[in-house]
């Protein structure tokens, strides 16, 4: 199977390219959201993609949405092409499997991070000050630590070629204006439920991002991508002990893999090898079977 890294779909006007995502306009009140194969780490787009992880992508986000949407509305009409426009179904050949119909909203500019362990970013700010966003953390807490609380840590949205970067909640309250509250409540309801779905199933979801939106009658709605494994941390429950880094089910071979080459973040990106592909295909798809009881979509 050959990775698809670039749609370009006739009739349909392209909205926005993203790390991942590819978003046409289908009405006024619609967009289409296609998940290629790209895969980013360090928010930077490698080279070649992961064949078929859109479709995971696409179908894990279906799960989620399912299973959370009694604490949240979300933006998602329907994932079946038989069901999406004329204009949409002529490009089944490309879409069947990694496109959303959803509905538009006002997207929000911060990304609602939540964390339950001490990883990545969290943890090199842990080791220098004891914090996290800012946020003060009990003394002692070791790499992979589970945290006291799940706590909300949000970042901005860079824009193409740039890092985000975490923020302190009040200044994403700054941001965020009225829909503060709902936002940070909303992304600890939804990744507790989440986090004990996982747990049931043998897996530890040590952090996530989720984005938000505002439909015209002002509701805090669901958007994007939901608890995948290109959003999230997840670690096998068993064999977990803090004090080193975990195995993991998601684009952490990835990242391990580019800094053990020293890759530079500030670059543009690479040629994955074949093995690094391979290995993260399996992941992703170990990930998908573990959550939902079945295989991935091929």
């Amino acid at each position: 199977m050959d990775a698809i890294t670039t749609t370009n779909l006739a009739g349909l006007e392209l909205v926005a390219r993203g790390k991942v995502r590819d978003v046409y306009s289908v009405d006024a009140d619609l967009l289409l959201f296609v998940a290629t194969d790209r895969i980013s780490a360090f928010d930077v787009v490698m080279t070649n993609g992961i064949p078929g992880k859109g479709v995971i992508l696409t179908a894990l986000s279906r799960f989620w949405f399912d299973l959370l949407q009694d604490l949240c509305p979300n933006h998602l009409v329907t994932t079946d092409l038989a069901a999406m426009p004329a204009t949409v179904q002529r490009h089944g050949a490309i879409l069947a499997g990694r496109s959303m119909l959803v509905r538009r909203l006002a997207i929000l500019p911060v990304e609602a991070i939540v964390r339950g362990y001490l990883a990545g970013t969290g943890w090199k700010e842990y080791r220098e000050n004891r914090t996290v966003c800012r946020l003060p953390l009990p003394q002692g807490l070791q790499e992979s630590s589970r945290l006291p609380e799940p706590i909300y840590t949000p970042s901005t949205k860079a824009e193409a070629g740039r890092h985000d970067q975490n923020i302190h909640p009040e200044q994403a309250a700054r941001l965020l204006g009225p829909h503060a509250g709902a936002v940070r409540n909303l992304s600890l309801a939804l990744y507790g439920k989440a986090r004990d779905h996982a747990r049931s199933k043998g897996l530890i979801i040590a952090d996530t991002k989720f984005e938000f939106g505002v439909d015209p009658a002002g509701q805090v709605v669901l958007a994007d991508e939901v608890l995948t494994p290109d959003s999230s941390r997840f670690w096998p429950l068993h064999g977990y002990a803090p004090g080193r880094a975990q195995d993991s089910f998601d684009k952490q071979y990835v990242r391990d893999y580019l800094e053990r080459i020293q890759f530079n973040k500030d670059g543009p990106g690479i040629v994955l090898p074949d093995e690094v592909v391979q290995r993260t295909l399996d992941k992703y798809r170990e990930a998908f079977r573990l959550l939902t009881g079945h295989d991935a979509p091929a």
